[in-house]
């Protein structure tokens, strides 16, 4: 079992920064994938960036340019760097979890799930 607490969370303005938090507890002693998604008000949830424990990554077309992930695998830390957000990045944010070094797109393949911490971008 891996259990996830995000952080960092707010109201930023469009153009703005923010910097979230994800850190693992639990079974955290082999590879494991940790990766954000999102969703949006009345959309559906979907997937923004992936990193594995060995250093590679995977974002969405998205928010390619704009958003940085990185580990800090001795303190089971990810963080979310956000820059230049949108009005459209407004939704919960969802740091989840997989064993394994594969990332995936699809939310069915991350079997552990923060709470989610909330981001709004104001215009």
């Amino acid at each position: 079992q891996v259990q996830l607490v995000e952080s960092g969370g707010g109201l930023a303005q469009a153009g703005g920064s923010l910097k979230l938090s994800c850190v693992a507890s639990g079974r955290t002693d082999s590879n494991y994938v940790l990766a954000w998604f999102r969703q949006a008000p009345g959309k559906e949830r979907e997937f923004v960036v992936g990193s594995s424990r060995n250093g590679g990554t995977y974002y969405a077309d998205f928010v390619k340019g704009r958003f940085t992930i990185s580990r800090d695998n001795a303190n089971n830390t990810m963080y979310l760097q956000m820059n230049s957000l949108k009005s459209e990045d407004t939704a919960v944010y969802y740091c989840v979890a997989r064993a394994g070094n594969a990332i995936f797109s699809t939310e069915s393949k991350y079997p552990y799930w923060g709470q989610g911490t909330q981001v709004t971008v104001s215009s």
